[in-house]
């Protein structure tokens, strides 16, 4: 009786070649992490150091680790069933709080943010372990419980840190114990979450729905990329409603900068969702080890394009600020930089699942850095498109060999 105690939580798993839908709740849940990736973009913006880089990379861990997690979860347990659909709305509210609390995690609200850390890692685990309670060895569902298991220790150890984080009131202190409680929380899928006493999980236990997994990270990407959108609609609404709506001033930089800021983010969405977004998710839905490639391709690879993304968005609200500004550090770097790690992000993705080196990518990430070199001596607005060319043209090198190689592969017609 206890082994079927919770058997309509987990997911009926549709045809092989029908992929599992995304559900209503999820896209739900992930709402408040629009929330959140604006309140990255709006912290880096206000912290344009290194420090202020490095603690944004932090929370950036932290935030996508608590996403990545659920979405792991919701790939096994039905949303739809009322107990699943109550623990996400639970995490929704809790990680509303985290988000609202991000502008001042390494000042006065550092506690929210650990405990909400805390409280989500270990709370989705003890849910988890529960609704598998009572697997036999032997039942389809006992490596999946055992799993769970591991992850619960696991997350309790990084819960620990994180919220030992918040209570620490020193900042460097703060930082290298949120930054334990990531590590942790990473490593424990690279070891399989081993556990003295349960042992570690293969990939292959992790009988994931790839097409769905593939899909909801597709759907964090979309978050970061719309909310450098908002960021540069809502900068430019400033501008119509401020300084360019005063008598004789000067709109071309400014319209300028903001057809640069939509050219590039277009640009950025055009290399990942042209081709290897739905190839990507073919390829994982048909792999015979699909929690490999979750773990690799999408759990550790996304959240760097995600970061290069926040720091673009930041990039383009500064050069529609001033987009005639000549030679500032900060504002290059974030061009750059957040420019050269989307590319690096992709290029790693790239790499991992189809197991080649994209040379258009290597060339993009050169001529960024090269483009260090000639910052100091050009305006803002003319780095922002210099960048946004670079993604540009390597998206242009994908579709001209993509159409070369379908070309070649093409039956010859008589």
């Amino acid at each position: 009786m206890a082994e079927s105690a919770q058997p309509g939580l987990v997911r009926v798993r549709a045809g092989a070649a029908e992929r599992q839908r995304v559900t209503n709740v999820e896209l739900f849940f992930d709402l408040v992490f629009v929330f959140a990736i604006t309140q990255l973009s709006h912290f880096l913006l206000g912290h344009r150091t290194l420090a202020g880089a490095l603690q944004t990379a932090l929370l950036l861990a932290m935030v996508w680790l608590l996403w990545a997690y659920t979405t792991w979860v919701t790939n096994w347990f039905d949303p739809d069933k009322i107990p699943v659909r109550l623990l996400l709305l639970g995490l929704m509210l809790v990680s509303l709080v985290l988000s609202a609390a991000l502008p001042d995690a390494f000042a006065e609200s550092g506690l929210l943010v650990g405990a909400g850390y805390a409280v989500m890692q270990i709370g989705r685990s003890l849910f988890a372990v529960r609704a598998l309670r009572g697997q036999r060895p032997g039942s389809p569902r006992r490596p999946l419980a055992l799993n769970f298991q591991r992850i619960l220790v696991w997350c309790c150890v990084s819960g620990a840190l994180a919220l030992a984080g918040g209570l620490t009131a020193s900042v460097t202190g703060r930082a290298l114990l949120w930054l334990a409680a990531v590590a942790v929380d990473l490593l424990g899928g690279v070891v399989g979450f081993y556990t003295p006493g349960l042992g570690r999980a293969s990939t292959q236990e992790w009988d994931i729905e790839g097409g769905h997994f593939a899909e909801r990270c597709q759907a964090f990407i979309l978050i970061a990329l719309g909310e450098s959108i908002v960021v540069t609609g809502a900068k430019f609404a400033g501008l119509l409603a401020g300084p360019l709506a005063r008598p004789g001033a000067q709109h071309g930089a400014s319209v300028l900068a903001f057809l640069v800021a939509f050219g590039g983010s277009a640009a950025l969405w055009w290399l990942y969702f042209d081709r290897s977004a739905e190839e990507g998710a073919r390829l994982i839905a048909a792999s015979a080890d699909p929690g490999r490639l979750g773990r690799s391709a999408y759990h550790l690879i996304h959240p760097i394009m995600v970061g290069g993304i926040i720091a673009t968005a930041a990039a383009d609200d500064l050069v529609l600020a001033r987009p005639g500004a000549v030679g500032v550090p900060s504002t290059s770097w974030l061009i750059l930089g957040g420019t050269a790690m989307y590319v690096a992000g992709h290029l790693a993705f790239k790499l991992v699942v189809w197991r080649r080196l994209s040379v258009p990518r290597l060339a993009a990430i050169a001529v960024l850095g090269l483009l260090g070199l000639v910052a100091p001596h050009v305006s803002a607005l003319i780095l922002s498109a210099c960048a946004a060319a670079t993604v540009l043209a390597v998206a242009v090198a994908d579709y001209v060999t993509g159409h070369g190689r379908a070309a070649a592969t093409a039956p010859a017609r008589n």
